[in-house]
């Protein structure tokens, strides 16, 4: 078993499969990082050598914001709509869908546990 950036990956799987396991690489981008490394395309995890395994993390490090990095970038967007008081703001800071989805039926797992009261009293 490998680990590229904190991920454990599975050592039968081929390569670009594995990589779709790091949040924030798909298949498309795990293909470029691939072709970037010069890595065939049947190469399972097993096989990579260490030189390979420290070239994909240093291509991935470098071109693509991955893991903690991206979720820091998103949370950070998140807040921004929410200071600035647009629709989008609003609707994450209720808990509520943001793209236009039904909310009368629907919607039901967003706002399960909005309804808790904070302060109970015995």
């Amino acid at each position: 078993m490998s680990y590229i950036l904190g991920i454990n990956l599975v050592s039968n799987e081929q390569v670009e499969i594995a990589l779709t396991r790091i949040f924030g690489i798909g298949l498309k981008k795990a293909i470029q990082v691939c072709d970037q490394s010069g890595l065939n395309d049947n190469i399972k995890v097993s096989k990579l050598t260490k030189y390979q395994i420290d070239r994909i993390i240093k291509i991935m490090s470098q071109n693509y914001l991955v893991d903690l990095e991206l979720v820091r970038v998103i949370q950070r967007d998140i807040k921004q709509l929410m200071s600035i008081g647009c629709y989008r703001g609003f609707r994450h800071n209720a808990g509520l869908p943001l793209r236009g989805q039904r909310t009368h039926t629907n919607a039901k797992t967003c706002r399960k546990f909005r309804n808790v009261p904070i302060n109970r009293r015995s």
